[in-house]
């Protein structure tokens, strides 16, 4: 199961520079990490959890698989984009293609780098972003109206339901309000998400920030802040700058690198888990002496389709799930311990994995 997130911004913003570190150091941890570049403009990375490590030790596991989310590079964004300025329907092709949205944000002065705009002003770079997007998702909607009305008036019931989505999302959208904002009910999430429409992904801000303030942020990325809040969206702070110095360390120097300038992590450690966070997912855990693995899936995915991104056999000849929670797992030092404790559980069908589980799944072949 793949998740994506498109990296989005205006030239000159640190977009590329922050895609580049992200791959780069995803590439220098290629020893104890899965990497690979699909595509130039395309990179898997692991999300970092320290839960994983400590489950290793205590099973004895010969190898540590982190899950994972791929990020994709989205190049084209400028003003007048939707009506083909700069790449034009490429950018929009490939935000159709993934799942959430980094829009990285210059909030950082530095006159070496010209702003295509002239100035430095995050809220205004957002909104002409955020602008070309709504435009494109207008003339895609306007397109498609007259046709589904043909059908829906047929008694076609998917053209009723998706007709009355396209005109909620049509009256957001001309009144300036990204089409996430519709309120809709689980039931129509389907046909939602069928729409395809650009403004509704889910949104994570990236505040570049100039390196002095990139433990704590500037007066710009609070602003960016205090938007993401209102909107009920994420955001982060990063130094693009100090990501690019960082990744092509090798990963015992990195350590004292960030102890030098006074930071307890990359910025992009808390990219990565915001972005997974934004797209709801939560991790299990698989644990044995060859590997401790962690598996990704969406809050609320019950044991049976949990089982299934191991593999499809095992959502099909699902049986039971033997459930350790992470806590009792370390707590206890192991199956054995929460065997002897109470804390091994068996569930079934209809459990909702949590995050942290450690699992094994039995299944009929």
């Amino acid at each position: 199961m793949g998740f994506k997130m498109g990296i989005v911004g205006l030239p000159n913003v640190g977009k590329s520079t922050l895609f580049n570190a992200l791959t780069q150091t995803a590439a220098a941890q290629a020893a104890n990490y899965p990497f690979c570049t699909i595509e130039p403009n395309v990179g898997d990375v692991a999300v970092p959890d320290e839960r994983l490590e400590k489950l290793a030790v205590i099973a004895g596991s010969g190898q540590i698989i982190p899950t994972r989310l791929t990020f994709v590079d989205i190049a084209g964004l400028v003003r007048g984009a939707s009506k083909g300025e700069g790449l034009g329907n490429q950018f929009l092709a490939n935000i159709r293609e993934v799942d959430a949205v980094a829009h990285v944000v210059r909030c950082f002065e530095d006159t070496d780098i010209t702003h295509v705009e002239g100035k430095i002003d995050p809220l205004a770079d957002i909104e002409i972003i955020e602008t070309e997007l709504m435009l494109a998702d207008l003339d895609s909607l306007e397109k498609r109206v007259q046709a589904l009305e043909k059908k829906a008036k047929g008694n076609d019931k998917e053209a009723k339901e998706a007709l009355d989505l396209v005109n909620r999302s049509l009256t957001l959208l001309r009144e300036g309000v990204p089409a996430r904002a519709v309120e809709r009910k689980p039931e129509e999430e389907r046909v939602f998400q069928m729409l395809g429409l650009l403004t509704s992904k889910p949104v994570l801000y990236v505040c570049n920030v100039e390196e002095a303030s990139a433990d704590h942020g500037n007066a710009f990325s609070e602003k960016v802040m205090e938007r993401a809040r209102q909107e009920g969206a994420k955001a982060v702070v990063v130094s693009a700058k100090i990501e690019s110095e960082i990744a092509v360390l090798a990963a015992d120097e990195q350590k004292d690198y960030l102890d030098a300038i006074g930071l307890a992590e990359p910025g992009l450690n808390r990219v990565i888990r915001a972005g997974y966070e934004l797209l709801g997912l939560i991790t299990y855990f698989t644990v044995g002496p060859k590997e401790a693995r962690a598996w990704t899936i969406t809050r609320g995915t019950k044991a049976p389709a949990a089982a299934g991104v191991i593999h499809t056999d095992f959502e099909k000849g699902f049986i039971r799930a033997e459930t350790i929670a992470y806590p009792d797992y370390i707590a206890l030092k192991g199956e054995t311990g929460a065997r002897d404790a109470g804390k091994f559980r068996l569930e079934g069908k209809e459990y909702p994995v949590n995050d942290g589980d450690v699992l094994h799944f039995r299944f009929a072949n």
